[in-house]
């Protein structure tokens, strides 16, 4: 582990159990120490982070990782919500998806993602990417304080 990195509170909005899974295990074999929340839908993803409906008690997270194809309310609607919110807007949010569309990463990014990242098929490929992430918002970037909104 580099010198500067440190411990942090993702939350990874995610529908598919085996994504999910797939994901969590590439971050450990990452070495990215984190302690890894997860939810499966969008409206599932604001109440967590207005702390509402049975999250009352959870931290604020350090950084997002956000699927775009989400039941009940999309990963689109849910990045709008979070970048309008004065409270959430300085969350890091880094779209994670199987999606390749253009009009995907152009509306990711008119909407304030800080990055988007295609979600590798291959497990090997995805403990890079997690390395990668591990590397750059843990190592590389200076993260806004989690105390303030």
């Amino acid at each position: 582990m580099e010198a500067n990195s440190r411990l942090i509170d993702i939350l990874l909005v995610e529908d598919s159990p085996s994504d999910a899974m797939m994901t969590r295990e590439a971050l450990a074999d990452s070495k990215l120490l984190s302690h890894l929340y997860t939810v499966t839908d969008g409206e599932e993803a604001i109440a967590f982070l207005r702390h509402q409906a049975g999250y009352c008690d959870v931290p604020r997270p350090g950084l997002i990782l956000l699927d775009l194809n989400l039941p009940r309310k999309s990963g689109q609607e849910v990045l709008a919500e979070i970048k309008n919110d004065d409270q959430l807007k300085t969350i890091p949010v880094v779209v994670l998806t199987t999606s390749r569309a253009e009009d995907d990463v152009l509306k990711a990014y008119s909407m304030h993602a800080n990055c988007y990242i295609t979600k590798p098929v291959e497990f090997s490929k995805l403990v890079e990417v997690a390395d990668n992430i591990r590397k750059f918002w843990l190592c590389t970037a200076t993260l806004p304080p989690v105390r303030f909104g």
